[in-house]
């Protein structure tokens, strides 16, 4: 099965963020001196043979950037308005040769948002064997950042450092993390395998806020939940489900424009300037799953992760032990 994905570029005099939004140092205007971004959008172009379900708050933000005077380019999602290159989060060859053919153009990276997921999915697999929430939402991300910090780490500077910005779900408060079965394969529950996603994503992101801090990098990384939107990534949800939200889907949910807000405070807002390992929810900062502030399920994660993406692990190194 060959996955959707997107990953999205955008630049301005010069500066240039992929899967971003506004980085403008806040809400001004597009004089500002640093450069706009985008965020994701719910229906991407999927790769051949492959399904159009990641979902995420659609080109709203998008067009407004356009708004901005913003050059946009995005990753399998075509549009007149949009260059794209293409990246098939479900396989680490496609994510390994988009980053290669990224940093061919020579130009830096303020922000990366981690946004692409697929949700309550059948059990299927990617290319690379992985079950489809564990290595879309969580492994492809995961590769593609840690292949992206050096360009970060390169971008970023005192005062105005470059940015990750992971999207999680409220989901993550009932997720549990199996480190015995990650793939799920002794027992597959749609809603389980997508939870513990959401609290890998968490995980991955107070651990890699950790490495980064120790480090001195000038590059931070904050979750944000965007609450409950209405995008396509209920198609595969209980039949009684699509109904509520097909009937109370204008009172219950949020709009993908509104979705999008705690991605682009994140990326942009400068209260959170040198600021990381937040979750944000609403723009606000509140707690995430108690376990996921536990330093040692983090380093677990990380590790199995590194293993499984064919990546070094740093974590000793980074800490001195």
């Amino acid at each position: 099965m060959a996955g959707p994905a997107e990953i999205l570029i955008a630049r301005d005099k010069g500066f240039l963020s992929l899967g971003a939004i506004d980085r403008s140092g806040g809400w001004r205007s597009k004089e500002s001196t640093l450069s706009p971004g985008a965020t994701s959008r719910s229906r991407s172009e999927p790769a051949a043979g492959g399904r159009p379900e990641v979902g995420a708050p659609p080109l709203d933000s998008e067009r407004a950037l356009w708004g901005l005077g913003t050059e946009v380019c995005c990753a399998a999602m075509p549009c007149r308005l949009l260059e794209f290159l293409y990246c098939n989060l479900a396989s680490i060859k496609s994510i390994r040769q988009f980053v290669q053919t990224f940093k061919t153009k020579k130009l830096p990276l303020h922000v990366l948002v981690n946004n692409a997921g697929v949700m309550m999915v059948p059990q299927r697999t990617t290319d690379d064997g992985f079950e489809e929430h564990f290595g879309i939402n969580y492994l492809g991300h995961f590769l593609l950042t840690n292949l992206l910090l050096d360009t970060l780490r390169e971008s970023g500077a005192p005062g105005r450092g470059a940015r990750v910005v992971t999207v999680s779900s409220a989901t993550h408060y009932v997720g549990e993390l199996n480190l015995d079965d990650l793939q799920s394969s002794a027992s597959y529950s749609a809603h389980a395998a997508y939870a513990q996603s959401k609290l890998a994503l968490v995980l991955f992101t107070y651990h890699l806020q950790a490495l980064l801090a120790a480090q001195g990098s000038p590059v931070t990384a904050n979750v944000a939940d965007p609450g409950v939107v209405d995008t396509d990534l209920y198609r595969h949800v209980f039949w009684g489900t699509r109904l509520v939200k097909k009937l109370l889907g204008w009172w219950v949910f949020k709009t993908p424009d509104e979705g999008a807000w705690t991605s682009v405070y994140a990326a942009v807002a400068p209260a959170l300037e040198g600021l990381g390992g937040r979750y944000l929810y609403n723009e606000r900062e509140t707690r995430s799953l108690e376990a996921t502030y536990d330093p040692e399920l983090q380093r677990q994660l990380w590790a199995r992760s590194c293993q499984l993406t064919g990546i070094a692990d740093v974590t000793r190194e980074t800490f001195g032990e």
